[in-house]
């Protein structure tokens, strides 16, 4: 049996069990839970472990029903592992709120999962236009230029250096500058930022991040005997 609830006015399809959305207990709700993904994505790559409240969503009109809903369920889906139906969700949301910056993010989130980085760069270059004041925007700029063709670590760099000036209590965006000085074997400046991401942060919690990072191997000896 079709239950109502298409945009144009046409029945949805049930679908099968299996398919289901996300049921209300187990998808990631509003603002808080969008942010909460996103620090996900950063914390599985050791960047990051805690982010201030506003990081991601800030200074911007909620999205209404039924586009809200569309959002909510496809950040479930990620959850879930199920980006197919995650993208969908999405696809369902109104044309002109494409653009929309908590919209931005979740299609980002997407694109990095499945290491689309053409596409993320877009849409992270959406972003940042449509929210700078939002250091996700740069973070996830930097973070997909550093991986696209003709991209790499001095764009990527070129790219983050200055949110350092917007953000100046975000440990993350030390942090990573830390991280691209290291990789294009710029110690010192390296070093540099590594100390402000530590002055910023928890130290021992930053300090305990750098040995387990890659990216930072170089400095590892020196960062043992902070």
């Amino acid at each position: 049996m079709a239950s109502e609830g298409g945009r144009d006015g046409k029945p949805e399809t049930r679908r099968p069990k299996s398919e289901r959305r996300p049921k209300s207990e187990t998808r990631i709700r509003g603002a808080a839970g969008l942010n909460v993904r996103i620090l996900g994505f950063y914390q599985s790559r050791s960047k990051v472990d805690t982010l201030p409240n506003p990081w991601c969503l800030k200074n911007v009109p909620p999205l209404e029903s039924p586009d809200a809903h569309y959002l909510l369920h496809a950040v479930g889906w990620i959850e879930l592992g199920n980006l197919a139906e995650a993208t969908a969700e999405l696809d369902h949301i109104s044309p002109e709120l494409q653009v929309h910056p908590d919209v931005l993010e979740v299609r980002w989130l997407i694109c990095a999962e499945q290491k689309r980085w053409q596409e993320g760069l877009r849409v992270a270059r959406v972003l940042l236009e449509q929210a700078p004041a939002r250091a996700s925007g740069w973070l996830h700029h930097a973070y997909a230029l550093r991986r696209v063709p003709g991209g790499g670590l001095q764009q990527a760099w070129n790219a983050l250096l200055p949110a350092s000036e917007k953000f100046p209590g975000l440990e993350i965006i030390a942090y990573n500058l830390s991280c691209y000085a290291c990789q294009m074997d710029e110690l010192d400046t390296a070093r540099l930022w590594l100390k402000r991401a530590l002055s910023i942060g928890d130290r021992e919690r930053v300090k305990k991040r750098a040995l387990q990072d890659s990216d930072l191997a170089p400095l590892w000896e020196e960062i043992k005997r902070l």
